[in-house]
């Protein structure tokens, strides 16, 4: 006796032939379809103990479709399948309340386990949650599986108020997560307001964070007040200081704090996602986290994969860079197919953020319309150089950029003797540090660029053109 009846619609035949014979060799009796006319004609005969359905087909797609199977059948689990595997097709699966979604390709024993569980343990049906707007460009770009994953989870999250800790090496978008989960999350009309912790003098934190009262009497609310009814995103919660703990465990169990130095606590009301570069079982251990704010505060941990791990999603990444350079003022550019080549064999130790900062410099500093392994080989090569540089500033106690300036020309140079270098050092070597600079000056105002202007002793117009100019990116600590 089979264990089910499997409705299963796909137009592609070889995918139908093949998830045919898994389901079938796994107890079930399938029934095949290749469009959504069909499917919908068996939902409402009463047919089927679960579908599996690609989303777009030739008349129609199953997002469309789940609306109408919801309203007949609220009880049938729907796995959807799809080749359009990105973050936004993750997060439609979750809202049209579909039991599982699996992008293509998938693991065929983990479908064939998917639908077991389906139609032995129907889902509860729960309430869905929509999404008013989508906005056009989600900053989560892949197609590898570490990145469905995390799809997925973000998905799920989206109608959910829980506390989420996110954890990966510097430069894997965790900041952008939590942005993501945010703003599309049941917070969205509410405030998003991130703290980079590791940017704070320890002794200043808990003010900044929780308020205080000033020695005019006048309380200061500081910054978690201004996420009340939204989102706080504390990036490397692993650098709080003890004492700050404490309070952060009582707002999370409490829903309350009392600003230093006064006496009546306050009614507060965040979701906390917070993100870590450390290992924090090795923090607790040291008794320098406290272990009861980490299951507070990690009611649901993300683990963010670093680039190395998804090598095969660097060429979109790069597109996408290209495209956000253009829609700032750059000329379009376009990578070469040994370009690419370069960019997948790279390392990447400074992950998503390190090929992102690379190719917005390709596209300042190059005037070809085409973007050559060459080009890019020299670049990354000028990286490395100035790294060398600092490391033996410090270890021959040369002040930090005057032994990089020295030791990255030398070895510059050193590498093309014999021949010319290409052109355009100095602009190159120019930029390497006005950058730094002018972003450092923008993040020590909070992205006032008046005041920015005045330390730099630069006029306003001439910071802004720079600014445009350099694709300074100005990330202000409260929005």
């Amino acid at each position: 006796m089979a264990k089910g009846v499997v409705l299963l619609a796909d137009d592609d035949a070889a995918i139908r032939t093949v998830l045919n014979q898994s389901l079938t060799r796994a107890g079930f009796d399938v029934r095949l379809t290749s469009n959504v006319s069909t499917l919908w004609q068996w939902v409402e005969e009463g047919l089927g103990d679960c579908v599996v359905s690609d989303v777009i087909m030739p008349d129609g797609n199953a997002f469309e479709l789940m609306e109408k199977i919801k309203s007949v059948r609220s009880d049938l689990p729907v796995i959807l399948i799809s080749a359009q595997n990105t973050f936004m097709t993750a997060l439609k699966a979750e809202e049209v309340d579909a039991y599982e979604y699996l992008p293509k390709p998938f693991d065929l024993d983990k479908l064939t386990n998917i639908v077991d569980r389906a139609v032995s343990e129907p889902k509860n049906n729960r309430p869905t949650q929509t999404t008013e707007d989508y906005i056009e460009a989600v900053p989560l770009v892949g197609r590898s599986e570490p990145m469905q994953d995390l799809y997925r989870s973000v998905a799920r999250l989206t109608s959910s108020d829980l506390s989420v800790m996110l954890s990966g090496e510097s430069g894997t978008g965790k900041r952008l997560t939590a942005r993501v989960l945010h703003s599309f999350g049941i917070r969205k009309h509410g405030p998003f307001v991130p703290v980079n912790l590791a940017a704070l003098p320890s002794e200043i934190v808990e003010q900044y964070l929780f308020g205080h009262i000033s020695a005019n009497g006048r309380t200061e609310p500081g910054l978690i007040r201004q996420a009340d009814g939204g989102t706080l995103y504390l990036d490397e919660i692993c650098d709080l200081p003890l004492g700050a703990q404490s309070r952060l465990l009582r707002l999370l169990m409490e829903g309350e704090v009392t600003p230093v130095g006064a006496t009546q606590p306050v009614r507060i009301d965040i979701r906390l996602i917070s993100s870590t570069t450390k290992d924090m079982d090795h923090l607790i251990k040291q008794g320098m986290f406290r272990e009861d704010l980490f299951y507070r505060a990690s009611v649901v941990p993300i683990s963010l994969p670093s680039l190395k791990d998804r090598r095969e999603d660097i060429p979109d990444l790069a597109r996408h860079f290209l495209k956000l350079s253009e829609a700032e003022g750059a000329a379009p550019r376009h990578l070469d197919v040994a370009a690419l080549a370069v960019l997948k064999d790279h390392v990447w130790p400074g992950n998503v953020r390190e090929l992102e900062n690379l190719i917005r410099r390709m596209c300042v500093l190059y005037s070809q319309e085409t973007i050559t392994a060459g080009m890019l080989q020299a670049e990354m090569r000028n990286t490395v150089y100035f790294r060398q540089g600092l490391d033996q500033a410090t270890s021959t106690g040369f002040s930090g950029l005057q032994g990089a300036t020295k030791y990255f020309i030398g070895r510059y140079f050193e590498e093309y003797e014999g021949s010319e270098p290409p052109a355009g050092v100095y602009q190159r070597f120019l930029q390497d540090f006005e950058i730094p600079v002018i972003t450092a000056a923008l993040t020590a105002t909070n992205g006032n660029q008046i005041k920015a202007a005045r330390i730099l002793g630069l006029n306003r117009n001439t910071l802004r053109k720079k600014i445009k100019e350099l694709g300074i990116r100005i990330v202000k600590t409260v929005e």
